[in-house]
């Protein structure tokens, strides 16, 4: 494939660019629906995004309530209708709860389920199957697996995710596992649509037959991101790859350090001026020093990204 000539795009049940949108509080550490519905509409209408994840771990799920998870799915999709799709975090180590959240997340208005491998207990590949396929028998929702086993301790192994592949409702996964033998080896087998669950990863999973990406960097410059995207897709791989490259700043700023992207995210959106609020314990806020350097490293990609859209196109051999 020549520098311009445009891919086959894969299927996509979740859009191509999925915020991993933060869940934002009141001063008095309330839920703030409304802030939720104006970040939304944000990311939908001026940033270009066709998916939002709510309740992932960017959306603090540990420490949102069940009723908070269902509130703000009935919020954000009142907000956007049918303009995103929006996908509900509701995995958790507990097979139970996760069925009751599915349910929850089903009656609120979601269109599908982020699903992670339960944590802490690490169970067995059979019982990781069981309560994955248990959870996505309990609804009528598509579901996107999540491998992130940096997290979790429980990695899904590509024989285990050929397995659930063949499950009607299992359709996608969001790989945060840094294996790409094992991504190039489902993606070969599977009609499994992956999306890079790590924005780093984002062009190279798309040129190995990716669908899109689940983005955290998306909170903060979701145009940016949706950049790269439009310009792999119209043929435009060398574009495609200074845009991963003007994003790099902000990726290292917001994902790169000790601080989890909660925290990063929030203090960018905070200092922007949207929706966002406080961190809930146990995290702690971003201090002046890190905001400053967060606030600097998004002014340096959307710089870059800028001049990435501009640059003149290599001629193409031949």
């Amino acid at each position: 494939m020549n520098a311009m000539t445009t891919p086959c795009a894969p299927a996509a049940p979740f859009g191509r660019l999925a915020a991993a949108m933060i869940t934002p509080f009141t001063p008095d550490d309330k839920l703030d629906a409304d802030g939720a519905q104006r970040l939304a509409t944000r990311l939908v209408d001026d940033g270009g995004c066709d998916a939002l994840v709510l309740s992932g771990t960017t959306g603090e799920s540990p420490t949102t309530s069940d009723a908070e998870k269902e509130t703000l799915v009935r919020a954000v999709a009142e907000a956007v209708g049918n303009r995103a799709r929006i996908v509900a975090g509701v995995g958790t180590s507990d097979t139970r709860h996760t069925v009751a959240l599915a349910r929850s997340a089903e009656r609120a208005g979601a269109h599908g389920l982020l699903v992670v491998t339960p944590y802490y207990s690490r169970p067995t590949q059979e019982a990781v199957s069981h309560h994955l396929r248990t959870v996505a028998d309990a609804t009528g929702l598509p579901v996107m697996l999540y491998d992130i086993p940096g997290r979790t301790g429980t990695a899904l192994t590509a024989r285990t995710l050929l397995r659930l592949a063949a499950h009607p409702r299992i359709v996608a996964v969001k790989d945060c596992a840094y294996d790409p033998l094992k991504s190039a080896k489902v993606l070969a087998a599977t009609d499994l649509a992956y999306y890079a669950g790590c924005d780093e990863q984002i062009l190279p999973l798309r040129a190995l037959g990716g669908s899109g990406c689940v983005s955290t960097a998306a909170n903060a410059a979701p145009r940016a991101v949706r950049a790269l995207l439009d310009a792999y897709d119209a043929g435009d791989t060398a574009g495609a790859a200074r845009r991963q490259l003007a994003l790099v700043p902000l990726i290292e700023a917001v994902t790169g350090g000790e601080n989890p992207g909660t925290v990063t995210v929030k203090a960018l959106l905070n200092h922007l001026g949207l929706p966002a609020g406080p961190v809930r314990g146990p995290l702690l806020a971003a201090d002046a020093e890190l905001t400053s350097r967060l606030a600097d490293a998004l002014q340096t990609t959307l710089d870059r990204t800028a001049d990435a859209a501009t640059a003149v196109p290599a001629a193409v051999p031949g």
